[in-house]
């Protein structure tokens, strides 16, 4: 199990106090320090069955090179370099359970899913 964090966010903090408290071994990706490529961001996307704008932060400042690319298939692409360019913008924290699922663990029930499988 890996957890994307920025250790800045309250959510990151709840999300590794309640893996710590359920006795899980995890991984600690900072993703700020540690950028995913496009290529991981694909990967992670699959796993979490949704497309790069369902996991882009629009109220950061460096959302407004997301601004005029429509959420469309074909701007997909360009979706994926400014975010792997920009890791500010992805949303936080992500877990990635095993080799086909993952989560973004902002609420209460997805990160109770996701350690009730641990």
């Amino acid at each position: 199990m890996e957890i994307w964090i920025n250790p800045d966010c309250s959510k990151c903090r709840t999300a590794v106090s309640a893996l710590d408290d359920a006795g899980i071994e995890y991984t600690v990706r900072r993703y700020l320090d540690e950028p995913p490529t496009v290529a991981e961001l694909e990967t992670l996307l699959a796993r979490l069955g949704l497309e790069p704008w369902d996991i882009a932060r629009m109220g950061e400042d460096a959302a407004r090179k997301l601004d005029s690319l429509p959420r469309e298939a074909g701007h997909r692409d360009a979706w994926l370099e400014v975010m792997a360019a920009n890791p500010i913008l992805i949303q936080r924290p992500i877990i990635t359970a095993d080799e086909s699922r993952a989560v973004v663990a902002r609420d209460d029930q997805s990160l109770s899913d996701i350690i009730s499988e641990g």
